[in-house]
């Protein structure tokens, strides 16, 4: 049985392969199309839109802004994700950024140390998140033509990251010591204390950090560039073959129980590949099958993320010792909590959505966004994430201090 699995495991890899160079050989302009706009995408959309962050990121980590956010966010994010506090930099850049810089990030706190095995895999699980600007100008204004539902599809989907994340808590045993620096005294002298040990360690001049940050950042960004162009080829061959109709088949004999219309198969069958194509192929079905369904579907999908985004994070952590089996695991459940809240809040709740949604009409972007107004509305929500994170950090920790005078008292 053993040796079964070790020859499938090495002849099926070759035989989807083989198909998939056929094919390309065989429709070689639906496969050129395919790719340019695979192009398209990331140099437009992904590329602008991840760039800034990656930079920022390992410039912040370089300087030890990172290590400080580590030690005053412990009391918050070790109780409730049991990550050590420098999960919180990852968790609200996944946020605010988008996927895949939760797995990046995750991976590089494992690299240096600053978390154990097990924490890096709780970690990434639920902080590789869509970006707001997607799911609300990309997904909801473009693709639905309805911007009243982006806050629907966006609150669905970080109240169904935030519960993955706590269900993925009793994940692994090991558990990391950072936030102890050794150093007595309040919970800000740790904090830069820690900053002040992280950037001596570094030791990089400031032109060597930012250089060493841009080609960090590009190589990521070309690496994930050829995974969107590849999975674009991958998903019009199916396309071509038939293969996503025979899916779908499969598929709707599990979901007709659910009472799901068939004319959304298409969107979950494409959606399983990539997540941008998946959406797009809702919306299209939004006009002729309940909004409601449409919606839940998309929730899903955005959940998953997509196989294109799951072979990112198989590659980003392949030089560490993280598995990729949790974070599929827990990608199933977020999609799963995903398309729950997408029902509770249009249905059960709809009453309570109507009346919250206009009050979040100045965040949804409109289409034609340049490069400079995603980057500063989305640097805005990271510092609007951070600064919340950093406020229930500090009252936690007073609470804690406060507990501790009251019974030595």
């Amino acid at each position: 049985m053993n040796l079964t699995k070790s020859r499938l495991s090495v002849y099926l890899p070759a035989a989807i392969a083989v198909t998939l160079t056929v094919s390309m050989i065989f429709f070689p302009e639906e496969a050129y199309s395919a790719a340019v706009k695979g192009v398209d995408v990331w140099w437009n959309i992904v590329f602008p839109a991840l760039l800034p962050f990656f930079i920022g990121s390992e410039i912040l980590m370089g300087l030890g802004v990172v290590h400080f956010l580590g030690v005053l966010l412990e009391p918050l994010m070790r109780p409730v994700f049991n990550v050590p506090g420098t999960g919180s930099f990852v968790m609200a850049m996944g946020l605010a950024s988008g996927f895949p810089i939760g797995s990046i990030l995750s991976a590089r706190l494992r690299r240096e140390g600053l978390c154990s095995k097990a924490e890096g895999e709780r970690l990434m699980s639920f902080t590789n998140t869509a970006d707001p600007l997607f799911m609300a100008g990309a997904v909801a204004v473009g693709m639905f033509g309805r911007p009243e539902i982006a806050f629907i599809i966006a609150t669905a989907h970080y109240l169904s990251s935030i519960a993955t994340g706590f269900l993925m808590r009793f994940y692994g045993k090991d558990r990391s010591v950072i936030g102890d620096t050794g150093i007595q005294g309040n919970i800000i002298s740790r904090g830069l204390n820690a900053l002040y040990l992280a950037r001596r360690k570094d030791g990089r001049p400031i032109g060597q950090l930012m250089g060493d940050a841009i080609r960090s950042a590009v190589n990521s960004m070309l690496l994930i560039g050829g995974f969107i162009i590849l999975f674009s080829v991958i998903i019009r061959m199916l396309t071509i073959v038939g293969a996503t109709d025979f899916l779908g088949n499969i598929a709707f004999k599990f979901l007709r129980p659910l009472g799901l219309d068939r004319r959304l198969l298409p969107a979950l069958i494409s959606g399983f590949f990539e997540i941008d194509l998946g959406c797009e192929l809702a919306g299209e079905a939004a006009g002729v099958v309940p909004l409601l369904q449409a919606v839940i579907v998309t929730g899903a999908i955005i959940g998953w993320s997509g196989l294109s985004v799951h072979a990112q994070v198989a590659s980003i952590i392949s030089d560490t010792d993280m598995k990729i089996k949790p974070f599929i695991l827990a990608r199933c459940a977020h999609a799963v909590l995903a398309a729950f809240f997408s029902w509770l809040l249009m249905g059960p709740l709809g009453a309570l959505t109507v009346s919250v949604t206009p009050v979040f009409a100045p965040l949804q972007p409109a289409k034609g966004l340049n490069f400079f107004m995603k980057a500063a509305l989305m640097s805005r929500l990271f510092l609007i994430i951070t600064a919340a994170l950093l406020l229930l950090g500090v009252v936690i920790n007073v609470i804690r201090n406060l507990k501790l005078v009251v019974f030595r008292g």
